[in-house]
């Protein structure tokens, strides 16, 4: 299998080209920009599996940029800055940030972040799987799509995973860590709130009513499950 695309933005030099040479001799394909014109243009071009943002940017917030690189593909986020706020945290999950590290960063730390997400990768290809039908939801692991009333629903990778665990084992109770351990697949050490938020963002795209919830249910005090009983057929 190719080498992995990584994309690094930050417009600190310093920062950049260590990222660049660690990542270079790691036999990844490593490109960099400055800014976000400049990192917008590489994007197309380069087509990355992986973009290493800074959320502060001399023209552009690394947010949107997220959310634009994600419009149209299936890009990992990582999203790097030197904010520590829960809310800003926040604001790079909603916008689709697969994982967030702050400055300063361990390079080690780094690395190991990059590989759990990269290894999202392959989750699905050693094996055929079915698509997942629960009444109007179709859930289709190969091309990893999600349908709902016969239309497509845009989901990022993260999101799409996530809805995947919970829908391949419905009425199976997921406790948030059990979710990050099971999605994110290493140890995360941050909030685990993350799960609340991404969980918040899935059923805008497919539930009828978000104030209350059919097919994704909070377990009060432990986490969430599937409940494919409550779907209506046909």
């Amino acid at each position: 299998m190719a080498s992995a695309k990584i994309l690094v933005v930050d417009d600190d030099s310093a920062i950049r080209n260590l990222i660049v040479r660690f990542l270079s001799q790691k036999t990844y394909q490593v490109q960099a920009a400055a800014d976000g014109k400049s990192a917008i243009d590489l994007f197309n071009k380069f087509n990355p599996d992986l973009v290493i943002l800074d959320v502060n940017l001399p023209d552009a917030l690394g947010y949107n940029l997220c959310e634009q690189m994600q419009r149209n593909t299936n890009v990992f986020i990582l999203m790097l800055t030197s904010r520590t706020d829960v809310e800003d945290k926040k604001e790079g999950f909603l916008k689709g940030a697969d994982d967030y590290i702050t400055k300063p960063f361990d390079l080690q730390e780094l690395e190991f972040r990059v590989r759990a997400i990269l290894k999202r990768r392959r989750v699905i290809i050693p094996e055929e799987k079915d698509s997942l039908v629960f009444g109007n939801l179709t859930i289709d692991p190969e091309r990893r799509e999600v349908m709902v009333n016969d239309h497509l629903v845009t989901l990022t990778s993260l999101e799409f995973d996530l809805l995947y665990c919970l829908a391949s084992q419905p009425g199976r109770v997921w406790s948030r860590a059990e979710l990050i351990h099971r999605v994110w697949e290493y140890d995360y050490v941050g909030d685990q709130r993350v799960v609340d938020v991404h969980i918040g963002q899935i059923r805008k795209k497919i539930e009828t009513d978000t104030s209350h919830p059919a097919l994704i249910q909070t377990v009060r005090g432990v986490g969430y499950k599937f409940e494919a009983t409550s779907v209506k057929h046909g």
